[in-house]
C-alpha cells in the first residue's frame, strides 16, 4: 500500500517556506501522526492475514514479510532523526519472550528424562544380559534399538533447545539477524553437545544372527567372537554416556525457584546480578549446604560404583572387584582418601574410575571446609539481593503472627464474656501466649537479620567513603590557602592605601603650615 507521507511533507514544506504560521504546523503534524498510526495498524492487520507486500512505518523503516530468511530492517529517515517506538511491539516481545522461557524449560526437563531413560536402558541391559538372554539375541537387539531411538530424541531434543534459544537472542535483541546469534563459541557448544548426546554402545547390532553359546563374564551383551577391541569399545561408550548428566545443571537453573521469581529477577536486575547456575549453586550451598553435598556424594557414589563393577567384569580376580558391594567399598575408599589396601582395581578403566572418584573426595572434601568461606561466600549484589527478600519474607510472617495474637485476644474476650467452659478458656490462653511467642520470636530473628546485615563491614564502600574525605579534606585546604592568599593580598593593598594616606595628610599639612606663616 502507498504510504501518503512523503507528499505530504512536501506539501508541509512549501507552505512553511510560504509563511505558514506554528499552529498549522502543529495541526498538520498531528494529521500526520494520526495518519502514520492508521497506516501502521492497517498493515499489520494486513501482514496477521498472511500478506507479503512491503510496508512502511511512520519511522521509514521498510519491513519485509516475504521470504525464508530473516532481514534486518533499514532506516530511510533523515540522519539524526529519532525514531518512534511502538508500545505493541514491545508487548509482543515480552509475551513472545514469556513463550520460549517456557518452551525451553519443556526442552530441557524432556531432554533430561530422555538421557535418563537411555542410561537406564543401558544399565538394564548391562545387568540382565549375562543372566537372562545370551549375546546376539531378539531381547539385546530390542533393547540396543531402543538405546539408540532414545538417543534420536535426545538430539532432536537439544537441537529444538537451541533453536528456542537463537529465537530468544534474536527478540532480545530487537530482531536481527539469526546468523548474527551463530559465532563461533555457540557452533563449538552445540557441536560438543552433539557429540556427547551421540555416544551410546551399538556392538549389540554386530550380533544379529549370531547365536554364540558363550559362558564369558562379558561385560556387556558382545561376545567373544568379535574380538576384545569390540567389547572394550561398548565399555567404553557405556562409560561415556554418563556424560550426558551435563543437562541437570541446565535442569537446576531452568527450574530453579530464584530463576522463576520475580522478586529475585527484578532485585537481581537493579544490581546487576546475572543469575547463572553457579548463582543458583551459591544459593543452594548457602541455604541447605548439607543437603546439597549429601544429594552429590550419594549419586556420584552409585554412578561410581556401577562404573568400576562393569569396568572389572572383563577379570576374574579372587578380591571380586566385578560386584557391586565390592566395588561400592572401593569407591568409598578411594572417595576418603583412605586406601586401606585390601581392595584395588585390575584393569585401566578401573584405575581411571579410581583416580577419578580420588580426584572428586579431595574436591568433595575442599568444598566441605570451604562451605561457609571465601569460596561459597556470595558477593555485594548478590548478598543485597538475598538479605533483602529474607527480611522481606520475615516481615511477611511477622504480620501475620501479630494478626494471630489480634485473633486470639478477641477469642480469648470472647470466652470472658461468655463464661462457657473453662477448658475453652485455657484452650485460648494457651494459644494467645503461642501466639505472642511466636511474635516475639520473628521478631527477634528480623533484628539479628539485621544486626548481621550492618555489622558486614564492606571494604571496597569503606575505602571509598574514606577516599571522598581526604578529597573533600583536599579541597577545604586548597580553598583555604587560596583565601589566606586573597586576604594577604588585601592587607598589602590595605597597608600601601594606608601609606599613600599618611603622605598626602602630611604634604597638606605642611603646604598649610607654610600658608599660614
Amino acid at each position: 500500500m502507498p504510504s501518503p507521507t512523503r507528499e505530504e511533507s512536501k506539501g508541509e514544506t512549501g507552505q512553511a517556506e510560504h509563511g505558514a504560521t506554528d499552529s498549522g504546523d502543529r495541526e498538520r503534524g498531528t494529521g500526520n501522526h494520526l495518519a502514520c498510526a492508521l497506516e501502521m495498524e492497517m498493515t499489520t492487520r494486513s501482514l496477521h492475514g498472511d500478506s507479503k507486500l512491503d510496508s512502511v512505518n511512520c519511522d521509514g523503516l521498510i519491513n519485509r514479510n516475504g521470504g525464508d530468511s530473516a532481514e534486518v530492517s533499514v532506516p530511510l529517515s533523515l540522519p539524526g532523526k529519532r525514531t518512534a517506538h511502538m508500545e505493541g511491539d514491545d508487548l509482543y516481545r515480552l509475551r513472545d519472550r514469556k513463550f520460549l522461557l517456557e518452551d525451553k524449560k519443556r526442552l530441557c526437563a524432556l531432554a533430561l528424562g530422555t538421557a535418563l531413560l537411555g542410561i537406564l536402558l543401558t544399565i538394564i541391559h548391562a545387568e540382565i544380559c549375562p543372566l537372562v538372554y545370551t549375546p546376539g539375541s531378539n531381547i539385546a537387539l530390542f533393547i540396543n534399538c531402543s538405546i539408540s531411538l532414545s538417543t534420536g530424541c535426545l538430539l532432536i531434543l537439544i537441537i529444538a533447545f537451541h533453536y528456542k534459544d537463537i529465537r530468544l537472542f534474536v527478540i532480545d535483541h530487537n530482531q536481527v539477524d539469526w546468523r548474527i546469534a551463530m559465532t563461533s563459541q555457540r557452533v563449538l557448544v552445540i557441536t560438543l553437545e552433539l557429540l556427547v548426546c551421540v555416544i551410546h554402545p551399538v556392538g549389540t547390532y554386530w550380533e544379529v544372527g549370531l547365536h554364540t553359546n558363550s559362558s564369558s563374564s562379558a561385560p556387556l551383551c558382545v561376545s567373544i567372537h568379535h574380538g576384545r577391541a569390540l567389547m572394550d569399545m561398548e565399555l567404553l561408550l557405556s562409560v561415556l554416556m554418563f556424560l550426558r548428566l551435563y543437562l541437570v545443571h541446565r535442569a537446576i537453573l531452568l527450574h530453579s525457584k530464584v530463576l522463576l521469581s520475580a522478586s529475585y529477577r527484578s532485585i537481581g536486575s537493579l544490581n546487576n546480578i546475572n543469575f547463572t547456575f553457579r548463582f543458583v549453586l551459591k544459593i543452594l550451598m548457602n541455604k541447605y549446604p548439607a543437603r546439597t553435598l549429601l544429594a552429590f556424594i550419594l549419586f556420584f557414589w552409585l554412578t561410581a560404583s556401577w562404573m568400576l563393577t562393569l569396568c572389572e567384569r572383563q577379570t576374574q580376580v579372587a578380591t571380586n572387584t566385578g560386584q557391586m558391594d565390592t566395588a561400592m567399598w572401593l569407591i568409598a575408599i578411594t572417595f576418603l582418601t583412605v586406601g586401606y589396601g585390601d581392595v584395588a582395581p585390575h584393569t585401566s578403566c578401573g584405575k581411571a574410575v579410581c583416580l577419578f572418584t580420588g580426584v572428586m573426595g579431595v574436591a568433595c572434601t575442599a568444598m566441605l571446609v570451604a562451605v561457609v568461606t571465601k569460596t561459597l561466600a556470595l558477593n555485594k549484589g548478590e548478598k543485597h539481593v538475598h538479605f533483602f527478600m529474607l527480611d522481606f519474607q520475615i516481615s511477611k510472617r511477622i504480620r501475620h503472627a501479630a494478626a494471630n495474637v489480634l485473633r486470639e485476644c478477641w477469642l480469648l474476650h470472647r470466652a470472658n464474656l461468655t463464661k462457657g467452659n473453662r477448658g475453652e478458656h485455657r484452650r485460648h490462653q494457651r494459644c494467645l501466649l503461642e501466639a505472642i511467642r511466636v511474635f516475639r520470636h520473628l521478631r527477634l530473628k528480623r533484628k539479628k537479620l539485621r544486626d548481621y546485615v550492618s555489622e558486614m563491614v564492606d571494604l571496597p564502600k569503606m575505602q571509598m567513603i574514606m577516599c571522598d574525605l581526604s578529597a573533600n579534606w583536599n579541597n577545604s585546604y586548597r580553598e583555604l590557602e587560596q583565601r589566606i592568599l586573597s586576604m594577604e593580598q588585601k592587607l598589602d593593598e590595605l597597608s600601601r592605601c594606608f601609606q599613600q594616606t599618611s603622605e598626602m595628610l602630611s604634604h597638606v599639612l605642611r603646604h598649610r603650615n607654610t600658608e599660614i606663616r
